[in-house]
């Protein structure tokens, strides 16, 4: 019996943050260690270029983003790690799949109806700003995942449309060419962790309240230092269920040592206790890596070392799938 295909992208805009190791990174690193599962990860750099013009922070944030998996334990023996602008079957996927979608399908997406919105409060045109690669990223999106013909995305809820979507795609492809792709489902895991970030809110570089993954101990130390808390004296209890210090607790600590915390708060700790607790928690468990992934930015070629490598991996599943597709519309030799 063939695995089930699993693919996870990385949109490398930004430096990892202890929200993306919760959410994301540390549950599918687990899931690589997994010999059920044929895992496909890759660092969407295509996608950055969508919402970021600055070359230089999209190579940085590939190097990073790279270096952190490779660094936290990505078994890239036993998955495909690939940067997603070295299969070059994937925009031509892409031209395939728009042609075969509906501009009123592209209407309803979430991010282009935001932008809209956005536009018209501010009384602007409805489309001022928006760019064809906004407008259609649903498409490139589509591309990435039924290239590789996956049958689960893990995804947050706020992109369950996108692959709603890729399904919709795929399945007028299939209407008009032939079984081809695989119907993608999207696998959203209400119990992964969505942290808060320093003033309460979802963490999000978007809002500037992120906690960088591998800051040096003394800037991560300040980090945790600046989380919003109220103004409880030491020996008056404290709410758990409200706190974000407690919140990101939760994230890293065992059920135990959650327990241990609760109790600690309803007998009054003080903050900066708590956040001293915390601080020596995190990086207690981030220490090594930290090193390791300080020691891959050292040496860039040995990311490129791997990524080539998954490069090449990717391709054995792309080239042979695309040719297959282009003789499927008619795009073949003659004679």
């Amino acid at each position: 019996m063939s695995k089930q295909r699993v693919l996870t992208g990385i949109t490398t805009t930004g430096t990892p943050h202890l929200g993306n190791y919760v959410g994301a990174i540390r549950p599918a690193i687990a899931a690589s260690q997994e010999e059920n599962n044929l895992s496909f990860y890759f660092l969407a750099d295509y996608h950055a270029l969508i919402k970021c013009q600055d070359p230089a922070l999209v190579h940085q944030s590939t190097l990073e983003i790279a270096a952190t998996w490779l660094a936290l334990g990505l078994n890239t023996d036993n998955v495909v790690f690939y940067r997603q602008s070295d299969i070059v079957e994937i925009p031509e996927l892409t031209w395939l799949l728009t042609c075969q979608t509906a501009k009123g399908l592209m209407n309803r997406a979430h991010a282009y109806k935001a932008a809209v919105d956005a536009n018209r409060a501010d009384g602007e045109d409805s489309d001022f700003g928006v760019t064809m690669g906004l407008y259609s990223y649903p498409i490139l999106m589509a591309a990435d995942i039924l290239m590789f013909n996956a049958n689960k995305v893990p995804v947050g809820r706020d992109q369950v449309q996108h692959i709603e979507m890729a399904r919709d795609i795929a399945q007028r492809f299939n209407h008009h060419y032939g079984e081809h792709f695989a119907l993608p489902e999207a696998v959203v895991d209400e119990h992964v962790s969505v942290l808060q970030g320093l003033d309460g809110r979802k963490m999000s570089k978007s809002y500037g309240n992120t906690i960088p993954l591998f800051l040096p101990e003394k800037q991560l130390k300040k980090h945790i230092n600046k989380i919003k808390t109220n103004l409880l004296e030491p020996g008056e209890p404290k709410d758990p269920d409200t706190s974000t210090v407690f919140q990101i607790w939760q994230a890293f600590a065992t059920p135990a040592q959650t327990a241990e915390m609760r109790t600690a708060f309803e007998q009054g700790i003080a903050w900066g206790e708590a956040k001293k607790q915390l601080f020596e928690l995190i990086n207690g468990q981030i220490g090594e890596a930290r090193e390791r992934y300080n020691e891959l930015l050292a040496n860039p070629a040995q990311i490129e070392v791997e990524l080539e490598k998954g490069a090449e991996k990717a391709r054995t599943y792309s080239r042979p799938f695309l040719a297959k597709l282009r003789e499927a519309v008619g795009i073949r030799k003659i004679g």
